[in-house]
């Protein structure tokens, strides 16, 4: 206890032991109980002697060999689990258990080693977590939406809220969602049609939730009358404290989910539409099993505020998954889809994207046919990722083939493209849009089989590599010059010999820049990838992208190969 005085620090631990109305117990990592308080004994009636050096199993009451294999979850993962309902026995002839809330949290030293986990109960009253749903509330907002998926999150949902509300939840969404379409269904206005729901959560107090007819990513069957089509009709949640199926109708033409009613005594049904911004997103399905009680409009209420909690994580990761396909396929349509160096060249491409989670970049190759039976060669990297990214690589791509046309020297064509690049971002700061790519590198080489040299400059680029007939690998010290966007000096020009059979390689930083190395070590790499030789330039590039540290890489990689014919 920093900051306090030893004998307060004493006095205050007397306290949490004696007096403290929170039931406290802690399990090294042996799993043996080394610190138990008198609130605990007070609520389950287990005394401190009977608890003290043993298991969870042997010193708690209830469900215990899966409170044993929840503690051991906590101590192996550091994933606190909190309002864990922990049932206590009463009386032989009461009709009800006593209900408790059980919070489990890792415990470690100053210096981070793991000393064992803790557990805080405290008393629930028939008007289930009336008192700290605010707290229940805000702690979903840290352990649901975590991540820009659609299907995660549905998880996330269905395992906060087990058993939390209930015994057995499923998460469903519409196709449109899990796709990062837009939802065409308005809350409340299906009008009898169902739209196509897939599984994308579901949590059980049983492993595997074997309560469930689907598994997460099935399309899901919903039949016209039922409950579930009242609730997409209404826009409404449905609460139904008593499910018997004896006298549910709509269950005759749905023997399966019966039979899973019947089979796990499922008793109690609460049903919620999931939506955002007045669109349907999908429906979440709370059910009562073990837990005797039925659901109530607490119960309801509480459910209606985790759901409208993860309906707006669920609306964003929507929107996110839709702009970055969006990004994806723009960026796929731009890029050429095969490389021709006509009678000058054999050229081969590769590109392989970031990873999902750090988006879409702004990489693009193309290879344009000139005059004289000329070839040139561009590789480019626009700064930033997403739409932005990916349009502004088109918009270069595109002007970049307009300058080619008028066959200018490689310096003027990046200094006129350095201007066209300048104008993009004035108006996108005129358009008062959020302007997301500020700079971009480019290199732009011209090959002549005649003189079979090639001329190039580079704008903040890195040097191609040219391998010669011999096997030697080396990396031009050219003039860089400075990326795009600045606009301040010109563009130098440099001149390769490139002896029949040379190869020259142009790459984006993606290929040779490693996390925690120096430039040199992916530079070396490349060079022996290069020099290893293979059957053709396809198989050449595949083998150079296979030496990648990471696949898929943290930044898009851009190869283009050329050897002279």
């Amino acid at each position: 206890m920093s900051g306090i005085p030893e004998g307060e620090a004493g006095a205050a631990l007397r306290a949490l032991l004696t007096d403290s109305v929170v039931g406290l117990a802690v399990w090294d990592t042996g799993l043996r109980c080394v610190w138990v308080n008198d609130a605990l004994e007070r609520y389950d009636g287990i005394a401190r002697e009977r608890r003290l050096g043993r298991r969870p199993r042997e010193s708690l009451t209830g469900d215990t060999g899966e409170l044993e294999a929840l503690v051991r979850r906590v101590l192996a993962t550091g994933r606190c689990v909190t309002g864990r309902e922990y049932r206590v026995p009463t009386a032989p002839d009461s009709r009800r258990d006593r209900a408790f809330s059980a919070s489990f949290v890792r415990l470690h030293d100053d210096g981070g080693h793991i000393l064992g986990v803790c557990m805080l109960m405290l008393v629930v009253t028939d008007r289930r977590w009336a008192g700290d749903r605010l707290a229940v509330v805000s702690e979903a907002g840290t352990r649901v939406g975590t991540t820009l998926d659609v299907m995660r999150t549905a998880q996330e949902l269905a395992d906060f809220t087990v058993p939390l509300i209930a015994d057995y939840v499923t998460v469903d969404l519409t196709e449109a969602v899990r796709l990062g379409e837009e939802p065409l269904d308005r809350l409340g206005r299906s009008q009898g049609r169902v739209p196509k729901f897939r599984r994308a959560g579901r949590a059980s107090v049983h492993a595997g939730s074997p309560e469930s007819l689907w598994l997460n990513g099935e399309v899901v069957y919903v039949p016209e009358t039922s409950p579930f089509m009242q609730v997409l009709s209404s826009g409404r949640p449905l609460l139904h404290p008593v499910l018997d199926p004896s006298h549910e109708a709509w269950l005759a033409d749905d023997p399966a989910r019966a039979a899973k009613i019947r089979e796990f005594g499922m008793h109690s049904l609460l049903i919620l539409p999931i939506h955002a911004r007045g669109v349907l997103l999908g429906v979440a399905v709370f059910v009562r099993t073990s837990n005797p009680t039925p659901f109530d409009d607490n119960d309801r209420l509480l459910a209606e505020e985790l759901v409208a909690r993860a309906a707006l994580s669920l609306d964003n990761a929507r929107r996110y998954t839709r702009e970055h396909n969006t990004a994806l396929a723009l960026q796929r349509s731009l890029l050429p889809r095969r490389v021709h160096g006509g009678t000058a060249m054999e050229v081969a491409a590769r590109y392989l994207p970031a990873d999902a989670e750090e988006g879409v970049g702004g990489d693009w190759f193309d290879v344009i046919g000139l005059p004289g039976g000329r070839l040139a060669l561009v590789v480019g990297d626009v700064v930033g990722h997403g739409v932005n990214a990916a349009a502004t690589m088109g918009r270069l791509g595109m002007a970049i083939r307009t300058l080619a046309d008028l066959d200018l020297p490689p310096g003027e064509v990046l200094t006129r493209l350095d201007r066209t690049f300048i104008r993009l971002t004035e108006d996108e700061e005129e358009g008062g849009g959020e302007v997301a790519t500020m700079s971009a590198t480019c290199v732009y080489a011209v090959y002549d089989p005649a003189t079979r040299r090639c001329t190039l400059a580079l704008a903040g680029h890195p040097p191609p590599a040219v391998v010669h007939r011999g096997g030697d690998c080396s990396f031009p010290d050219l003039p860089h010059g400075l990326p795009l966007g600045v606009g301040l000096l010109p563009f130098p020009t440099a001149e390769l010999e490139l002896p029949a059979g040379s190869l020259l390689a142009l790459f984006t930083d993606g290929l040779v820049e490693e996390r925690d190395q120096d430039i040199e070590v992916g530079l070396r790499r490349v060079g022996r990838a290069l020099t290893r030789g293979a059957s053709s330039l396809e198989d050449l590039g595949t083998a150079v992208i296979g030496t990648l540290p990471a696949t898929p890489p943290p930044d898009d990689v851009t190869l283009l190969l050329a050897r002279g014919l």
